[in-house]
């Protein structure tokens, strides 16, 4: 955790992942983020119960945050929640598109109100549009966005194991929030800010997209291997552990070929000659490999693959991960308890501070009513 965001105040009416997500970061760079839960919680809290009676979700999403509860149909909820606000720096929500209009919590009627808020907005589908109304949840846009379609085996599509579309929504969420905040350093000014699960997801959907529309291209589903670039994938070694590597050009074929493989007749054989040659014929790659593999364990297959210079890495399962001996991970405070979470990718080189606290359901709901209705 940082200090960079000293001072900011943000205030999210948030639940589940991608709101939740985007202010969990500025919290981790020392904003105070004062989240906003309907009477009964953030419906996450329930998700399961799985770490010191907390849910995994909630534990991951909602460190560092001070947590109070509202019913915003309230009339007097309602006018605290309007006082809050005119003290943050940044508002951020995830109803349901319309509702804060219904509640008399316009977006556009806050930003005239204190200019240099700045408001931001996540949905599933937008604002707007023919798919506004539809409730969107991380499988349901994986699959609307294309993305199960070229996830899974060629058998069956599958979901992406994490929720990948609140998360891309929610980092994109954070880094506009960011931006916003320099523009305001400069200009004194606001800004109203939408996100969306569908186009954060649909932007990472680029590559298979493009290569759709302009090249005829149909992206395959192939498990564990890469739609586009072969040989890369996860590969049986003879003593029943798998491998990933990656071939990226063909310098690193050559270095493949000669090196692991130790076959010189694959320099004439034409099937191969090419990465658009070797995806066509990935299937007869594949047995080669698997039959050079099958004699490697797998501690010597990573050894060929070092000496040749190529990327790899082992097959992990999740076990796997928690002991693994590159994991970076932070102190969170249950309660009376702790536990690690991992830590965000970003490394900063400003203070650091302590653990950060997860909040008990409305834990900060009376020194906030205190605080705020004084004023």
């Amino acid at each position: 955790m940082s200090g960079d965001l000293s001072g900011i105040v943000v205030v999210s009416i948030e639940q589940a992942v991608a709101a939740p997500y985007a202010s969990m970061r500025l919290a981790a760079d020392g904003a105070r983020v004062i989240k906003v839960e309907r009477p009964e919680g953030d419906f996450a809290r329930n998700y399961d119960d799985l770490v010191h009676g907390h849910s995994a979700y909630f534990v991951w999403l909602n460190r560092g945050k001070e947590s109070v509860c509202l019913d915003l149909k309230d009339s007097k909820d309602k006018e605290l929640l309007k006082k809050v606000i005119a003290k943050a720096d940044v508002l951020i929500q995830n109803l349901k598109p319309g509702t804060m209009r219904k509640l008399g919590l316009a977006i556009d009627v806050l930003r005239k109100a204190h200019p240099k808020l700045i408001c931001c907005s996540i949905s599933g589908f937008g604002e707007d549009g023919p798919y506004s109304d539809l409730k969107a949840y991380d499988l349901i846009v994986q699959a609307e966005a294309g993305l199960c379609s070229i996830t899974g085996t060629p058998e069956n599509p599958a979901r992406v194991g994490v929720s990948v579309c609140d998360i891309s929504a929610g980092m994109s969420a954070h880094a506009a929030i960011l931006q916003a905040l320099f523009k305001r350093e400069r200009t004194g000014e606001g800004t109203t800010i939408e996100v969306s699960l569908f186009d954060a997801l649909a932007d990472w959907m680029n590559v298979p997209y493009l290569q759709h529309r302009y090249g005829d291209f149909q992206t395959k589903r192939s498990g564990v291997n890469h739609p586009s670039l072969a040989p890369y994938g996860a590969y049986e070694t003879g003593d029943g552990r798998k491998v990933i590597f990656s071939v990226q050009n063909e310098r690193e074929w050559i270095a493949f070929r000669d090196k692991v493989m130790d076959d010189a007749a694959l320099a004439d054989d034409l099937r191969f000659a090419t990465n658009m040659d070797r995806l066509a014929n990935r299937r007869a790659l594949d047995e080669l490999i698997a039959i050079r593999f099958a004699k490697l364990t797998l501690e010597q297959a990573i050894e060929l693959l070092e000496e040749s210079s190529l990327a790899y890495g082992r097959l992990n399962s999740i076990g796997d991960l928690a002991q693994h001996p590159h994991l970076r991970t932070v102190e969170v405070v249950l309660g009376d308890k702790q536990a690690q979470v991992i830590a965000p990718g970003i490394r900063h080189s400003s203070e650091e501070f302590g653990p950060a606290k997860v909040p008990g359901i409305g834990a900060n709901t009376d020194e906030v009513w205190s605080e705020f209705s004084l004023e």
